[in-house]
């Protein structure tokens, strides 16, 4: 492959878990990939890093000093990467014809509209932010149809059940192979064995300090509560057309099987690995093909006996507000995501417990009830007025 037919990467969320492991990836194949665009948060220090070594032609920061610090830096450099800066700029990156993959990494709401300018685009799509499809399933995968998209999933679970489906599925028509459903595997966090007692005084950083994945802060608190997984299993649905019914999760603790598919004929296929994005990753940027990924192998004499239960929604309610809020429908996973994700930056900075997360959420939903989605417009003021219930019910323990 020469350099002019290298794929052109877009990283949304470079500084992240997800966009650290893609550029490790990337970095092992020179000849396949180049990068186009990287962004961050606000992380500025890793940016300039990664721009360093990977020269792109554009970087997104969401300050405008920042922006400003980090091309001066670079300049001094001697690199001629352009920094943008704010939302606008992000959407616009995310959708240049500059670059023909973009890994849609940014977590929580704030990656829906970048991804979606670069599902509107007709790009390749590795899909990271599980929140653009629990906040817009239907408008989401409308899009992908319309405007000749590709979506791979890049979260260890899709990836994983997409490795597992017949080549000829079709979210259409799910059931047409023969699958009977889908199995979503969990961790169960890190308080899988902890009592209801003493979850209540569980600290921030006890949440994030997940057992078997290295991961942001808000994430790691979603899989300590189980909503990581909830969310997962609306994503779920929408990327594989599949019912909820249809979509089943166990624990197991190990995390080597990330996720199973069942088929009518008692058959269960499952994706066996290490516990490292660095494989899925690899995965949906090579697919059809495989390349290296950096992962060691699977040693399946030294993993020892595999566990599995069935997930506990006593002590662990998240899982279960999810499931309803996808049996609901119309804006009722907007609402689902948006208490979420307030009540897990409450917690973080410590002015909600851990037990308090499930609740503040079913108090949100309960008062929001459930309207209907027409467009993005929707799911934008929907988002704004979910959180806005949430703070008003935070504020009030």
């Amino acid at each position: 492959m020469g350099a002019d037919d290298r794929k052109r990467v877009t990283i949304l969320g470079a500084t992240g878990s997800i966009g650290v492991s893609t550029l490790d990836v990337i970095a092992r194949h020179p000849d396949r990939y180049r990068i186009a665009a990287l962004t961050a948060h606000g992380n500025v220090d890793r940016l300039e890093q990664q721009c360093l070594a990977f020269h792109p032609e554009q970087a997104v920061v969401r300050q405008a000093s920042a922006a400003a610090d980090l091309q001066r830096r670079l300049r001094a450099r001697g690199l001629n990467t352009e920094v943008l800066a704010g939302p606008d700029a992000l959407t616009a990156v995310a959708g240049d014809a500059g670059s023909d993959t973009v890994v849609a990494a940014i977590v929580g709401a704030a990656g829906l509209e970048p991804t979606l300018a670069a599902v509107r685009s007709g790009k390749r799509i590795l899909l990271a932010n599980k929140e653009s499809l629990v906040m817009a399933g239907s408008l989401f995968m409308q899009a992908v149809r319309e405007y000749g998209a590709t979506l791979l999933p890049l979260d260890s679970e899709h990836n994983a059940v997409f490795q597992c489906l017949p080549p000829a599925f079709s979210p259409a028509h799910p059931f047409a192979t023969g699958i009977r459903r889908v199995l979503l595997t969990a961790s169960g966090g890190p308080f899988r064995q902890t009592s209801a007692e003493a979850l209540a005084a569980v600290t921030p950083a006890e949440a994030c300090a997940h057992p078997n994945w290295s991961m942001g802060r808000k994430i790691s608190v979603d899989s300590a509560t189980l909503m990581n997984k909830g969310l997962e299993l609306i994503e779920a649905c929408w990327l594989f057309g599949l019912p909820g019914e249809a979509v089943d999760v166990v624990v197991h603790p190990q995390s080597i099987i990330h996720s199973l598919v069942e088929y009518v004929d008692g058959s269960l296929l499952a994706q066996l690995g290490n516990p490292d994005m660095r494989t899925p990753i690899a995965h949906a940027l090579a697919y059809p093909e495989r390349i290296d990924s950096g992962v060691n192998g699977l040693d399946l004499v030294a993993s020892g006996a595999l566990q599995f239960e069935r997930p506990d929604t006593e002590r662990f309610p998240c899982l279960a507000l999810a499931y309803q809020a996808h049996a609901a429908g119309g804006d009722a996973c907007i609402s689902l995501n948006a208490a979420n994700e307030v009540a897990v930056d409450a917690f973080l900075a410590g002015g909600l417990r851990f037990t308090d997360i499930p609740r503040l959420i079913a108090e949100a939903l309960e008062r929001l009830g459930v309207e209907s989605v027409v467009d993005l417009d929707d799911v934008v003021s929907r988002d704004r007025r979910a959180r806005l219930v949430a703070q008003e019910v935070a504020g009030r323990w």
